[in-house]
């Protein structure tokens, strides 16, 4: 799977790790919903870093089509919100 961060780049991220980070992005709809800015902030930048730490990163000049696309680490609650589905910013 091939995970693009905006702003930063993509990464090529093995199936097998969608469960862990599945499990922050619950976490993640849940301090949305409870309002929980300090809390979000916290699983967001959590949840960016196990993709940066489990993806392989790909080659600036590498174009390939994204399977994922996550918001800039920047990203306001609101602007995550914006980019929700019903499972959250991980499918499934």
């Amino acid at each position: 799977m091939i995970v693009r961060i905006m702003g930063e780049g993509q990464v090529r991220l093995a199936d097998s790790h969608l469960t862990e980070l599945d499990e922050l992005d619950d976490e993640l709809l849940a301090e949305m919903e409870n309002g929980d800015g300090p809390g979000f902030h916290r699983t967001f930048e959590a949840l960016l870093a196990k993709v940066r730490e489990l993806g392989d990163p790909l080659p600036d000049d590498a174009l390939e089509p994204s399977d994922l696309i996550l918001p800039s680490p920047d990203a306001t609650l609101d602007q995550v919100r914006a980019m929700l589905s019903d499972d959250g910013l991980i499918p499934g």
